[in-house]
């Protein structure tokens, strides 16, 4: 099984929560901060606005800078992934 989002939705797969400050605090689980870095693993066809199709700007395997509560976070398998819209991506880090 795979996800393919809908329309201008991308999914992105979670980045890894750094665990300890970099003055070396170990954080609780509660004290993790949502990342807002991630993998594009999977782009949706684009939107059509006025009758016309908006193209995606990101693509499968690229890493993104998003909206820090944007998104939809769900579980799949044994992966967390964060669905969110097109509009959502602040940035593509290269």
């Amino acid at each position: 099984m795979k996800i393919s989002p809908l329309g201008d939705r991308v999914v992105l797969k979670s980045a890894e929560v750094e665990e300890t400050t970099k003055s070396g605090i170990i954080l609780t689980g509660n004290s993790k901060e949502k990342p807002v870095y991630s993998e594009v693993v999977a782009v949706g066809p684009g939107a059509v606005v006025d009758g016309k199709k908006v193209p995606m700007e990101v693509k499968v395997g690229q890493k993104v800078i998003y909206s820090k509560y944007a998104g939809t976070e769900v579980k799949f398998g044994e992966d967390e992934y964060t669905i969110v819209k097109q509009g959502d991506i602040l940035a593509v880090v290269e």
